[in-house]
């Protein structure tokens, strides 16, 4: 019997969706490349998710300053998608993960796009 500590799990608490989201808000001008790394999946994945995430309103997405990168902000005021969590924002889930305030998207760190009254990432109940 294989040790437990070597198995992998067949289920986690966070979905894909919620470690890419958690990803990004740590670095905001991240790889998906690294995203992937760092979260085990393929870049592909990491691309669909980021697509969904942005459809769905959650992030924004532009090209930062040298042109070569892309840079994401979270949107404030996300909330979970599920019925019973509706009621609580993202950002809370993201700041306890991150073990503190999100970093601000500035205007020099806010993609194009966001609307003024968005440009920092507010925390849960601000």
């Amino acid at each position: 019997m294989e040790p437990a500590i070597a198995r992998r799990p067949r289920w986690t608490f966070l979905t894909s969706h919620a470690r890419v989201l958690l990803a990004i808000s740590r670095d905001p001008g991240v790889r998906l490349r690294d995203v992937a790394a760092s979260c085990g999946l393929t870049e592909r994945t990491v691309q669909a998710i980021v697509a969904d995430l942005e459809h769905d309103g959650y992030l924004l997405r532009d090209r930062a300053a040298d042109g070569r990168r892309n840079r994401y902000a979270i949107v404030p005021g996300g909330r979970f998608r599920h019925p019973a969590e509706a009621g609580h924002e993202i950002t809370g889930l993201l700041e306890l993960l991150a073990a503190g305030p999100l970093p601000a998207a500035g205007p020099e760190r806010a993609p194009a796009g966001l609307p003024e009254s968005q440009e920092t990432r507010g925390a849960a109940g601000r």
